[in-house]
């Protein structure tokens, strides 16, 4: 159930829906729903939201806000976002309370990764 100004969904761009359904569901485990050829839906990534078809990609170097996900073993997750044709654009690093990375997803789109120190 949606809470009264609680966030509830994120919507990014994606120019290719395939390359990026099949790399969140292979890294991260997301499932996805279709609505129409220009946008999926997903779910079971803590917070719901979707895909739409665009040229477009949200990156913090042109303003967009940083999606960041957890994981328990930041090493293997780093690794299988690599592995999937996920781009690196900032290594594992250390900031205060935790540890976290920085990739580009196949359609250019910049999230990150962080777990406790």
């Amino acid at each position: 159930m949606a809470e009264n100004h609680h966030i509830d969904y994120v919507e990014l761009p994606a120019r290719d829906l395939d390359l990026v359904r099949a790399f969140y569901r292979d890294v991260f485990g997301w499932a996805f729903e279709d609505y129409g050829p220009d946008y999926t839906a997903f779910s079971h990534s803590g917070l719901q939201g979707g895909f739409f078809r665009a040229e477009q990609c949200s990156r913090t170097d042109n303003g967009a806000a940083l999606v960041v996900l957890y994981a328990t073993d930041l090493e293997q997750t780093q690794a299988r976002v690599a592995g999937q044709g996920g781009t690196i654009v900032k290594p594992i690093f250390t900031f205060p309370g935790g540890r976290r990375f920085q990739f580009l997803d196949p359609v250019g789109n910049e999230l990150a990764v962080w777990t406790h120190a």
